[in-house]
């Protein structure tokens, strides 16, 4: 992926070169799948799964996180790191969104969407909890001087030597937006593919009836999703490069090259994924 990756140190800038190769090879992986499968039906999945790992990757910029100096109050945000915030999001959106399979594509995808958000608007209430009862710190923006939803002002009470603490207002809305986005994302990858799998395994296996290969379709496409979910939300960790404060963070302009970044990844994770039921 470095081919597609700006500096480390970086800031918003996107490197259009790298972009448009990016791009392109995602077209080629598009292009071979259909040249090899000759299915439209498997070319749709992995666009599918091309969109659900971009909007999982997409959906980390959103989320608030402070590490290892959050837990100490130095810093807003949730004292744990990226991926792992997400991911935690993301599986709580795609146990939701396995929960409603059976209802549709559309039922699903908004049931692990709500999943993801869910978990997300209770793990920042419970941070903003213990940081305000346990730690007794106010919520203030280290980027910010002025909460762009609220309009409360950040300055007076941020700590000196810190980049603020607590969870701010925009942090804790970036956060469930994060969730959202996340579970309808790593949802509709496993929606994808749990279809395409049931589909195609019975012939594959020689089942005699469909529902005799339906925990393997199952397993196999929550194994596909959420290794999907983890390659995207590290992708974006990289991009990120350390703590943010969501939406109002500098740092969330940097979601373009993340964009790119997941749509490659996404695409090779994908081929993969159907290739297996395809050849």
């Amino acid at each position: 992926m470095s081919a597609i990756g700006a500096k480390p140190a970086a800031g918003a800038e996107v490197n259009t070169t790298a972009s448009i190769i990016g791009l392109i090879l995602t077209l080629i992986i598009i292009g071979a799948l259909y040249v090899i499968t000759k299915d439209i039906s498997m070319t749709m999945a992995l666009i599918g799964v091309i969109i659900g790992g971009v909007l999982v990757g997409f959906c980390v910029h959103f989320m608030p996180v402070g590490g290892a100096p959050a837990a100490m109050g130095q810093a807003p945000g949730i004292a744990t790191g990226v991926a792992m915030l997400a991911a935690g999001a993301g599986l709580a959106g795609l146990f939701g969104g396995a929960w409603a399979a059976e209802l549709g594509m559309m039922v699903a995808i908004v049931a692990g969407a709500v999943g993801g958000g869910l978990m997300m608007a209770i793990t920042c209430l419970m941070v903003s909890v213990i940081y305000v009862f346990g730690m007794g710190i106010p919520a203030a923006s280290g980027k910010s001087k002025i909460d762009p939803l609220t309009g409360d002002t950040q300055v007076e009470f941020k700590s000196q030597g810190t980049e603020g603490h607590g969870l701010p207002f925009i942090s804790y809305v970036g956060g469930v937006i994060g969730g959202l986005l996340g579970g309808a994302g790593g949802t509709l990858v496993y929606i994808e593919l749990l279809y395409l799998y049931e589909k195609e395994l019975p012939a594959l296996l020689q089942a005699p009836m469909p529902e005799d290969v339906k925990i393997v379709a199952v397993s196999l496409a929550g194994i596909f999703a959420v290794g999907i979910f983890l390659v995207s939300s590290v992708l974006a960790a990289y991009n990120i490069t350390g703590t943010t404060e969501g939406p109002a963070d500098p740092k969330f302009k940097r979601f373009p090259r993340d964009i790119v970044a997941s749509l490659l990844a996404s695409a090779i994770c994908g081929i993969f994924a159907i290739l297996i039921v395809a050849l």
